[in-house]
């Protein structure tokens, strides 16, 4: 008995083997989603928590800048407000009076580009942080004034220059250094995504290709 192969017309059906049906089809590849909102930290509960943390901070950061520019009346009177001619760093850089930065603080304090540098930084952070885009950039951003800022007050002294104890709460670990850890967390854990702009902004082109814009 002789056994016929006869080929697949055009059009006909995929052909079968075993049970198993090929097809000369390319299987699409799925585009790559980046900065999803459970990227690093699972569970909804876990990112609203960040979320809160995020608008905290950054409202810590805007908040200063606002009372420093306007003089509400809390840290900084209407007189001293920089929109009235006050200087949103003299006060805090001549008040120093202790740590090895002490001269390089009063030789800077009330200078423009020392108050146009330390008030953009406040505003920028502030807003990014809160709107939940540019946390890495924020956060190198914030670490910098926070260090910087740490170095004036320099808890590290228990005296005074002229006498007295610093009164530094703790010398390593103070407000400077947690300031500094929730931003690098909230960065870390893209807190952005979730009650922010996070998930857009890390859709944008250049923050795909980038990834420390995000």
């Amino acid at each position: 008995m002789s056994v016929q192969h006869h080929e697949p017309k055009a059009g006909s059906a995929p052909v079968r083997e075993s049970g198993v049906q090929r097809s000369n089809v390319a299987t699409p590849v799925q585009p790559q989603v980046v900065g999803h909102a459970d990227d690093g930290v699972i569970g909804k509960g876990a990112r609203r928590v960040l979320a809160v943390l995020r608008l905290a901070i950054g409202f810590v950061f805007l908040w200063a800048f606002l009372d420093k520019t306007f003089g509400f009346g809390y840290a900084t009177t209407s007189s001293q407000a920089w929109i009235n001619g006050g200087s949103p760093t003299k006060g805090f850089l001549i008040s120093t009076q202790v740590g090895p930065f002490e001269s390089l603080s009063h030789s800077i304090a009330g200078v423009w580009w020392a108050n146009w540098f330390f008030m953009l930084g406040l505003l920028g952070v502030g807003l990014a942080v809160m709107a939940g885009v540019a946390l890495r950039a924020s956060a190198v951003a914030g670490t910098i004034t926070l260090v910087m800022m740490w170095m004036v007050e320099f808890p590290l002294d228990r005296t005074l220059s002229g006498g007295g104890l610093s009164g530094s709460p703790n010398p390593i670990v103070d407000y400077h250094v947690i300031y500094a850890l929730v931003l690098i967390v909230v960065a870390a854990t893209s807190a952005g995504m979730t009650w922010g702009l996070g998930r857009w902004w890390a859709q944008l082109p250049y923050n795909r290709e980038h990834s420390w814009a995000r």
